[in-house]
């Protein structure tokens, strides 16, 4: 049985639009999907900590770590528990380097009808639109 984890993510926002990535099709949980910078905590890690870290690594850059937007709870593919939070957050630069863990990335407007938004996402889109006095989608 694998222990439970935290996870720290980002609504990484520049210009109106949220950076999304492609995870790798061998990717032990969903595979090619799209997803927001962000992974698991390192055991002692604060969330902050762990993001500043996880942005370094997955796409080369740092970024203010605003407010938290929500928190999640799911099951991974391989049976691990998930605990993850999304802050929002603002690139310091939009020089993206993509590491290895993701084969592309792109910038969406924040409107929530995009398809490239899985279905766990539209929550956060709701919330972040709610926050910027611009209503529900």
């Amino acid at each position: 049985m694998i222990p439970p984890a935290n996870a720290a993510k980002a609504w990484l926002v520049h210009e109106g639009r949220v950076l999304l990535l492609r995870r790798r099709p061998n990717d032990v949980h969903q595979p090619s999907a799209w997803d927001i910078p962000g992974g698991r905590l390192s055991l002692g890690e604060s969330p902050h900590e762990g993001l500043v870290r996880e942005m370094r690594e997955e796409i080369g850059i740092t970024a203010t770590i605003d407010l938290p937007l929500e928190i999640h709870h799911f099951t991974r593919q391989d049976g691990q528990v998930i605990t993850m939070m999304v802050f929002l957050c603002h690139p310091q630069s939009s020089d993206i380097i993509l590491s290895e863990e993701h084969t592309e990335y792109r910038w969406v407007p924040v409107r929530g009808d995009d398809p490239a938004f899985p279905d766990w996402m539209h929550s956060i889109v709701r919330r972040y639109r709610q926050w910027m006095g611009t209503g529900a989608v």
